[in-house]
């Protein structure tokens, strides 16, 4: 059974930094996965923010997340991150770490297909 686990949000005031981790269980990152992070602030959509592909690590950032986020993997915890700095309140929202067998990131961050999804981790960035 894939399991997704989600840690490392909570609250910061803007210009700080988090990072989520999202620990995969029930499959390897020898497999073909997109392991992407979405999120979803209050009366909004989800929208996919990086992604990261277990193959060959491409990686894929929302234009508002460029230079500030960065995301990678570590395969011998079957473990993705997502380092956050320079958070703006406009970032607070749930984040939510999500698998796709077989994708690209580019359409895994778009058609949020996913198969697996974790329960979801709260940022809360103040201004």
């Amino acid at each position: 059974e894939v399991q997704l686990v989600e840690s490392g949000g909570g609250f910061v005031q803007a210009g700080g930094s988090l990072r989520l981790a999202c620990a995969a269980s029930g499959f390897t990152f020898n497999a073909d996965y997109a392991i992407g992070w979405f999120r979803q602030a209050p009366g909004q959509e989800r929208v996919g923010v990086s992604c990261i592909h277990t193959l060959d690590n491409d990686t894929y950032y929302t234009d508002s997340v460029k230079a500030r986020f960065t995301i990678s993997s570590d395969s011998a915890k079957n473990t993705v991150y997502l380092q956050m700095t320079d958070l703006k309140p406009e970032d607070t929202a749930v984040y939510y770490c999500a698998a796709e067998w077989f994708q690209y990131c580019w359409r895994a961050m778009a058609d949020q297909g996913a198969e697996y999804w974790g329960q979801g981790t709260q940022v809360t960035v103040s201004s």
